[in-house]
């Protein structure tokens, strides 16, 4: 066992993967107390670098805000850090139970069969009335359901307020700008749509 009674904050630091200004935030928002100093510089005990260790552990490995890694650092009493890390815990399953709602509603919506899912998804229409708010209006069309509401925050916009938008071929990929009123294009160009429907038709050229 070395005699040393420390080590400088980058070695400290090194040792878990850390830059030294990390550790340095940590010691700013009250989650490591300042260690002694040797000739004005740091010096981290094996306690400290213990203490530095136990902060990975809850920042970077539990995912604990500062407050609350703070106290479990802190030297509380037994059930008050407990009590820190139950809290804690019990947040993290709620993300994951909503996490894995999320994954399984995108592999749901994967099965949907058709190539687009806007214009073409026969199952939309349930989803939407399922899933979102838009169940608040009785009525079968979204234009129709839309009129039922009122709007939340801010007025509609005028007619001169219109501006076009930017969309992406369904075919190359490119970007092109949405007129400002008419219908929604799919397609870039002539030739892209074209494309799409020898690719639908599966035409194939005369010998």
């Amino acid at each position: 066992m070395s005699d040393s009674p420390g080590v400088p904050i980058g070695k400290a630091a090194a040792l878990y993967g850390l830059a030294p200004s990390a550790v340095r935030w940590w010691e700013s928002q009250g989650v490591l107390p300042e260690p002694p100093r040797v000739n004005g510089r740091r010096v981290y005990s094996e306690t400290e670098l213990r203490r530095i260790g136990l902060a990975y552990l809850c920042c970077m490995t539990g995912a604990m805000p500062l407050e609350k890694a703070a106290v479990v650092l802190s030297g509380s009493r037994n059930d008050e850090w407990r009590s820190v890390v139950r809290s804690h815990a019990g947040v993290i399953e709620e993300k994951i139970r909503q996490l894995q709602g999320a994954h399984e509603y995108l592999r749901h919506l994967m099965e949907c069969p058709d190539d687009d899912i806007v214009e073409e998804c026969s199952w939309l229409d349930g989803e939407l009335m399922r899933r979102t708010p838009r169940r608040r209006a009785a009525a079968p069309s979204l234009v129709d359901a839309a009129e039922t509401l009122r709007a939340d925050g801010g007025r509609d916009e005028t007619g001169d307020e219109t501006t076009a938008w930017p969309s992406r071929c369904t075919v190359c990929g490119d970007r092109f700008t949405q007129p400002a009123v008419g219908r929604r294009r799919r397609y870039c160009s002539r030739a892209c749509q074209q494309r799409r429907y020898r690719q639908k038709t599966r035409v194939s050229p005369r010998p």
